[in-house]
């Protein structure tokens, strides 16, 4: 019965029903169906008041909407736009500069909002016509946009750090238990933040090298420079001006967290707060846009909060049917051990991420293989950024990706999906690449929270 819940689940979303409406629904009908039957106890229902108060009391998920508010009202007061103008202007000595300025802002934009959809719709808007008019190659350039979008999922402050970290808090408090460790260490979405630092940084230096790569083999690819600006005082100022906001504004609350200064939320209200003084300062908040800005704010955060109440009554009802033994034992008996476990696990994030979302993934697959994975002896930390990085090449892969989905959605009378394909294959590979080297060098995740934190 847990399994073809399961796979009842799978189906019913593959028809376009609502994610958290689905969770939920099709778990209670087995619930029905499993307590008729007399293979489901249905007073285990009775969990769920105090379930979902959990949820919404939860101090650590108020961080989302506030990361939501402080990214909406960045990309509303067009600090993307002028970044992208600045960016473009310093690389514009260099051949093929306009792709090094797209990633250098994308980086800084999945930073400052945290939304891979986000990212992709705005740099979509805002580079890929400037890109084509240049005689930038399609292909190239709408993988680039595509990678660079997705990199708001590892990049810190990001929303999906944030819900994995609450996640996978849980699930070590439970694995320690399992393994009969009662004073049990906790996990952090600090600690996460500080172990994604350094593949997120990685990733984009692999994404220059290959672009550098590109245009010394393929240089009728990229357009050799033109209206180079005078390097003056003037030219300095106005790029630290489009440039030194959005990072200060990173630091500030990124800085906050990994230093221990403040919680993920209370960093995240400084976020929302310094995103308004920027776009007071820039002259871009009037009440029309702060309409709807906490308009677009309510509407993420309700998606977040409804799929989230869906994905605790489909985990309650699963693990009724005995699901979550069910899981063990596969993991138990499987050949390779925690190795092949591991393995399995990423390949069904993996293949998951075509037809669900990464907070459906985050709050319905995690809960469920996480303790396990955990109480078999793996670093949560380690865990939780290679979730983040598959999660994030799923986002990429052809032809589910949802990337490919948001920029072929604000660029479809500028660019065939067969470009867009094409493009972004040779990222894929790259991301695949990542997660093999953090595979072969954990450190790297590992390495920068043990000298935080200690």
């Amino acid at each position: 019965m847990a399994i073809l819940l399961f796979i009842v689940v799978c189906i019913v979303l593959m028809f376009g029903y609502p994610v958290a409406l689905t969770l939920a629904g099709v778990a209670l009908m087995f619930a029905g169906i499993g307590d008729l039957m007399g293979v489901f106890d249905s007073t285990l229902l009775g969990a769920l008041p105090n379930r979902l108060f959990g949820i919404i009391n939860n101090s650590i998920l108020m961080a989302v909407p506030l990361f939501v508010f402080m990214g909406v009202v960045l990309e509303k007061s067009k600090v993307a736009e002028q970044l992208l103008t600045s960016m473009a202007e310093l690389f514009g000595r260099l051949r093929g500069g306009l792709i090094f300025s797209v990633f250098f802002v994308g980086m800084l934009l999945a930073a400052s909002t945290g939304i891979v959809g986000a990212t992709v719709v705005t740099m979509g808007l805002m580079s890929l016509p400037t890109l084509l008019k240049r005689g930038y190659d399609p292909a190239f350039s709408a993988g680039a946009i595509c990678a660079t979008g997705t990199l708001g999922q590892i990049i810190p402050p990001s929303i999906a750090l944030v819900l994995l970290g609450d996640v996978l808090s849980n699930a070590y408090q439970q694995a320690q238990l399992q393994m009969g460790i009662f004073s049990p260490k906790s996990v952090s979405v600090g600690d996460l933040f500080a172990g994604a630092l350094i593949p997120g940084m990685l990733l984009l230096g692999m994404y220059c090298l290959y672009t550098l790569l590109l245009i010394k083999l393929k240089p009728e690819r990229f357009p050799k420079p033109t209206d180079v600006s005078k390097f003056n005082l003037h030219f300095v100022l106005r790029i630290l001006n489009a440039l030194l906001p959005p990072l200060v504004l990173i630091f500030m609350v990124l800085g906050s967290i990994l230093f221990g200064v403040a919680t993920p939320t209370e960093a995240a209200s400084v976020g929302a707060f310094g995103a308004l003084v920027i776009a007071v300062l820039k002259r871009q908040l009037s009440f029309t846009v702060l309409k709807e800005v906490m308009l677009s704010t309510v509407k993420v955060t309700s998606m977040v909060f409804l799929i989230l109440i869906g994905a605790s009554i489909f985990s309650l009802v699963f693990r009724g049917f005995g699901g979550e033994e069910l899981i063990q034992q596969l993991f138990t008996n499987m050949p390779g051990g925690v190795i092949g476990a591991t393995l399995l696990v990423m390949l069904v994030i993996f293949l998951l991420g075509f037809i669900l979302d990464f907070i459906e993934i985050t709050f319905v697959v995690v809960p469920l293989v996480a303790p396990i994975l955990l109480a078999m002896g793996l670093d949560p930390i380690w865990l939780g950024i290679m979730i983040a990085v598959n999660l994030q090449t799923s986002f990429l892969t052809p032809p589910f990706g949802f990337a490919l989905f948001y920029l072929r959605g604000v660029t479809k009378d500028l660019i065939s999906s067969g470009d867009i394909y094409r493009g972004v294959l040779p990222f894929v590979v790259i991301q695949l690449l990542l997660l093999l080297i953090l595979s072969l060098w954990p450190s790297l995740i590992t390495w920068l929270p043990s000298v935080i934190y200690g």
